[in-house]
């Protein structure tokens, strides 16, 4: 008898504990505690692209403050908007595909030089980020930098340590696509 409750005990633990991780990956149940707080640096990216910094600030800008494209309806969701910033779900592919994390971010705009991030509901505690775009003589860099912070010592750090590359591989992807298109459109015009 006692064999058969360990074993519903230890069936029982290895559910929760699957339930609480897809929870977290998710970004489904955030965990922030505020106690042993670790940080690690975002970045930088560096992007170059051939197109005016008004083009790349209106295609990142696009899908939070002009109509979504059906494309990007899938990714962003604006849940909120005022004249120069939103709160947005973003919906991002993890496990394979398996799952998919929702992260809520506001995002705010400093036009035409600055986009500006920071995590409201996700898999971390913490995250903050910025694109900042400068004007060269051959178009637009865009440079990307963030912080990324999660709570609970060693057991944080190793967590961000699984986060971090997901997601700065995630920006890089959005990077560019966002190249692509103020390429595409500057051609254009």
């Amino acid at each position: 008898m006692a064999w058969t409750g360990a074993l519903a005990a230890a069936a029982v633990a290895g559910a929760g504990a699957a339930a609480g991780y897809v929870g977290l990956v998710t970004g489904a149940v955030p965990l922030d505690l505020g106690v042993g707080r670790r940080t690690r640096r975002l970045g930088p990216q560096t992007l170059d692209v051939a197109a005016p910094r008004e083009v790349v600030f209106d295609v990142v800008a696009q899908p939070y403050l002009d109509r979504t494209t059906r494309a990007m309806r899938e990714k962003v969701r604006v849940l909120e908007r005022g004249s120069d910033m939103v709160l947005a779900a973003h919906r991002t592919p993890v496990a394979g595909g398996r799952l998919t994390a929702t992260t809520v971010e506001t995002v705010r705009f400093t036009r035409p030089a600055r986009v500006d991030f920071r995590l409201v509901r996700g898999p971390v505690p913490s995250v903050t980020e910025s694109f900042v775009l400068t004007e060269r003589e051959s178009g637009t860099r865009l440079v990307y930098e963030g912080e990324l912070a999660t709570d609970l010592w060693r057991a944080g750090q190793w967590w961000g340590g699984l986060v971090a590359p997901r997601w700065e591989a995630t920006v890089a992807a959005s990077l560019a696509t966002i190249g692509q298109e103020a390429e595409r459109r500057a051609r254009a015009a």
